[in-house]
């Protein structure tokens, strides 16, 4: 299997945990979404152990993603870190994991019906 990684914002605690409440209870999903406190790479590899319902994934490789993500996009792990730092005092950086195959096959799905 293969994965992406990205970081894509901020939100308010209460904000993604009702969205990760709603939305990730299927752990056949193409994607899950991470939050952490901090911008940094041990904060998101450990929010992985707090996945409602966790996707059957080689969880191995995901983090070996981040951890290539986290080699490759200085520039953009800067920006998050100084956004979280600017925002309000409860709220998460938010990153998404997909598993692109499982996405893949959604998206053709989509396209056949």
């Amino acid at each position: 299997m293969s994965y992406n990684f990205e970081i894509i914002g901020i939100t308010p605690i209460l904000t993604f945990f009702n969205y990760q409440q709603e939305l990730e209870i299927n752990p056949q999903r193409s994607k899950t979404y991470l939050g952490s406190y901090q911008c940094t790479l041990d904060s998101f590899i450990d929010s992985t152990q707090m996945i409602p319902k966790k996707p059957q994934w080689n969880w191995d490789e995901v983090v070996e993603t981040m951890i290539n993500f986290w080699l490759k996009h200085e520039d953009s792990i800067r920006h998050w870190k100084i956004e979280l730092e600017s925002s309000q005092e409860n709220a998460l950086v938010i990153g998404r994991i997909a598993n692109l195959e499982c996405l893949r096959a959604e998206l053709e799905q989509a396209f056949e019906a």
